[in-house]
């Protein structure tokens, strides 16, 4: 029996949750066609289609799932993410995501499968929040909890790699579930370090290596195109980079427990919580707070890293992007940053 096609959007939660939805669906016999990588042609389809107010992110969102419709699949994997914690939203983008993707693109092909997300964690494996799935597939309830207890199982044994130093851009470019479960092995099994570990780093040229936070959702720090490859250009200056996907939950907890109230937005909140955590840590010589513009929730972030950062004492810095940030802008400014960071470290 020929496997039916479902897409899955390379944008926004795509970068936290994709070996979750890679294992779910290859164990539920369907075939998953990821969107291509973000260009400068596929944004701009995004761009034409999108109310010109909303932020970048949700342009690309846009972008890709333009592109998915071009690949003849047959449903499109759109959930509707309301919260992962209680009392506490997404952003009302994500709120609103697949009404908005309706509406903007009215002639889709494709069946946009859109479960609301309402969980209690960053696990979101309950069968709640996959109602629409298994009925759109005829998948009895019993084995649709069992499948997506695997799934959520798989999830954890790649976040954990993520605590360890692992970088996202270490697994992100893998699409084929069974590629990903060897690669992830291999790095349980320490075939490759973590870059904490790694003597590699910083060798080009003898310089000492700087330790960077960028601190920044997944889908601006992971994508390479909306962010101009930041994180490999540091890399190649010699950088070892930290970011919030590697903080463990409960360190962004004990942070945010400080707080008198948390923030409206979920992932603003750990964005948060992990600043906080790496301002404290001496081996952080720098902090990057990489936002699009448009941004309503990191317009407030933004605000309290930069205060925050002056009352540690830390080196901080703020990299807007949009549809229109040019290379250049962001490698002359992140340069402009390490040679500070360096000269302050010989001096000291």
């Amino acid at each position: 029996m020929k496997k039916r096609k479902i897409g899955i959007p390379r944008a926004l939660l795509y970068y936290y949750y994709f070996p979750f939805w890679l294992k779910l669906f290859d164990e539920l016999n369907l075939d998953p066609v990821i969107s291509d990588s973000t260009s400068r042609y596929l944004l701009d389809k995004g761009v034409k289609k999108s109310l010109s107010e909303i932020c970048v992110p949700i342009k690309v969102m846009i972008a890709h799932v333009l592109n998915l419709d071009q690949k003849d699949v047959d449903y499109i994997f759109l959930p509707r993410f309301r919260s992962l914690r209680k009392d506490v939203v997404l952003c009302p983008k994500f709120l609103g995501l697949p009404d908005m993707v309706r509406h903007s693109l009215s002639d889709l092909e494709a069946e946009i499968i859109a479960d609301q997300i309402d969980s209690k964690s960053d696990n979101i494996a309950q069968f709640s929040n996959h109602q629409k799935l298994a009925e759109t597939f005829s998948i009895p309830k019993r084995e649709m909890k069992k499948t997506l207890k695997k799934a959520s199982n798989f999830w954890y044994r790649y976040r954990n790699l993520l605590f360890e130093g692992y970088l996202i851009d270490d697994f992100v470019k893998i699409e084929d579930i069974e590629v990903l479960e060897k690669v992830i092995s291999k790095f349980e099994n320490g075939e490759k370090l973590p870059q904490s570990q790694r003597k590699d780093i910083g060798t080009a040229g003898n310089e000492e290596v700087i330790d960077i936070t960028v601190i920044g959702y997944v889908y601006n720090v992971f994508d390479q195109y909306i962010n101009m490859d930041i994180i490999n250009k540091l890399k190649e200056m010699g950088v070892r980079v930290h970011t919030f996907s590697m903080v463990a939950e409960e360190t962004i907890e004990k942070e945010l427990s400080k707080l008198r109230k948390p923030m409206f937005w979920e992932f603003t909140n750990k964005l948060y919580g992990a600043a906080e955590h790496y301002f404290k840590n001496d081996q952080i010589d720098g902090v990057i707070h990489l936002t699009a513009f448009g941004c309503g929730p990191d317009s407030m972030l933004g605000q309290i890293l930069e205060v925050d950062a002056k009352e540690y004492d830390n080196a901080f810095m703020t990299l807007r992007i949009d549809e229109q940030t040019g290379e250049s802008h962001i490698i002359t400014r992140i340069e402009a940053f390490i040679d500070l960071l360096r000269l302050k470290k010989e001096n000291n």
